[in-house]
């Protein structure tokens, strides 16, 4: 989008299909190129436009609008079709709760994408096959290829719903950037989103209470429930018409938590050592350490997409490293933890797959680690940054795609 908005500086109605084919990602362009744009008329009119634009709320088009109402209805359906249909509710939802949520957001981007009918095709295809396969997976009572299975199932799936993001099938890692952005808006979104339906809740009902009606069970199963499958939808809508409404609390928000979190693990480390406690011997332990990594990893890897674009001051720069190289180390324990297990107990399929995971992320820190130590010694640019988280996502949905579909079999449903 940059090249071409150079390109065209003397174009103006080229500059507008760029703007109408895709408003957030022109803005995002322009505000980058703007420092180094020249004193044009054409770019003065296009900053007084995009600066007056980002202080209204746009509601969209008319299709938008019935494609988020019709996609809210589906996933509806989706999650009540245990009430609908002879499921039962602990053999449905912990394979099909992905299918709610994601299938709908995929064929968003690819309709506002305009894909070709071949990524349709291959779009429809995945998530078939994840349907068919993840119900098919024999009903046992304890089986962790299962659970694995269920839980790598949403990677999976959310892999599929990055390539509808992206759009194409090239190293577009400015647009890799903009999907780990977009989760982290989504989050944000949502989680506003379900504390205003959380408050409409109390408040409907509370007054239908007080003239004598009950009607927790009613609002439960089908308002609620309809909230729930459709705020993902309805706060990717709200996000990508009006980038500006969580667009300046993301970065706040990983800008105030990255430094905290660095104190917070450090800390955490040095309690370790007085606590007794170890991953080597305790289980439990262990899981609770390898989701701290993951959390931690997610903290590092949105500040760094919410800051790709926009030079950062040294100080966060060395909060972000600092936060690399202790996660690395956080990592290499956990690493270490799970081979010492697999050794003395021997190969499972929690431990394969953990052990995998673990792998792919300690590789991705170190080459995070190494590119902002290489931006602090002004080897690199923070883009460079951005390349090696974007250009190593593909890892994790195709290592997500052998847990899901093939683990069940290595492992003979074990």
């Amino acid at each position: 989008m940059k090249d071409e908005i150079l390109a065209n500086l003397d174009n103006p109605g080229k500059l507008e299909r760029l703007y109408r084919s895709d408003k957030p990602a022109f803005k995002r362009a322009f505000a980058a190129l703007l420092p180094d744009l020249p004193n044009h008329p054409l770019v003065g009119f296009w900053r007084e436009r995009l600066q007056y634009a980002s202080n209204e709320i746009s509601w969209g088009t008319r299709q938008d609008l019935v494609f988020v109402v019709l996609a809210s209805l589906i996933a509806w359906t989706i999650a009540k079709l245990p009430a609908f249909l002879p499921l039962a509710e602990e053999f449905f939802y912990p394979r099909n709760i992905g299918f709610v949520v994601f299938p709908m957001l995929s064929a968003y981007f690819a309709w506002k994408n305009k894909l070709a009918s071949s990524k349709w095709a291959f779009l429809v295809g995945a998530t078939l096959a994840g349907v068919l396969f993840i119900n098919s997976l024999p009903d046992v009572q304890k089986s962790d290829t299962l659970i694995l299975s269920c839980l790598h199932l949403l990677v999976f799936l959310w892999a599929v719903l990055g390539f509808a993001f992206v759009g194409t099938p090239r190293n577009d890692e400015e647009k890799r950037l903009r999907f780990l952005k977009y989760n982290g808006d989504l989050v944000v979104m949502i989680t506003l989103i379900l504390i205003a339906g959380a408050l409409m809740t109390g408040i409907t009902i509370g007054l239908f209470s007080l003239i004598g009606f009950r009607i927790e069970t009613l609002y439960k199963d089908y308002v609620g429930i309809f909230g729930l499958a459709a705020a993902p939808m309805v706060g990717t809508y709200l996000t990508q018409t009006n980038p500006q409404l969580v667009g300046k609390v993301s970065p706040v928000i990983a800008k105030i938590f990255s430094p905290l979190v660095l104190v917070m693990l450090v800390v955490y480390l040095v309690a370790i050592v007085y606590s007794g406690k170890d991953p080597y011997n305790d289980r439990e332990f262990l899981l609770i350490f390898n989701a701290l990594l993951v959390g931690v990893m997610a903290i590092i890897f949105f500040s760094v997409a919410e800051a790709s674009p926009i030079p950062k001051r040294p100080a966060e720069v060395w909060v972000l490293f600092l936060l690399s190289a202790v996660t690395v180390l956080v990592n290499g324990i956990a690493l270490s933890a799970i081979l010492f297990r697999i050794s003395t107990w021997g190969i499972t399929p929690n431990r394969a797959a953990v052990l995998g995971s673990n792998g792919l992320i300690l590789i991705n820190l170190l080459f995070v680690t190494a590119h902002l130590f290489r931006v602090l010694t002004r080897k690199a640019p923070l883009s460079s940054v951005g390349k090696a988280i974007a250009g190593y996502l593909p890892l994790y949905g195709i290592w997500a795609l052998i847990v899901t579909f093939v683990f069940p079999f290595l492992f003979g449903f074990k």
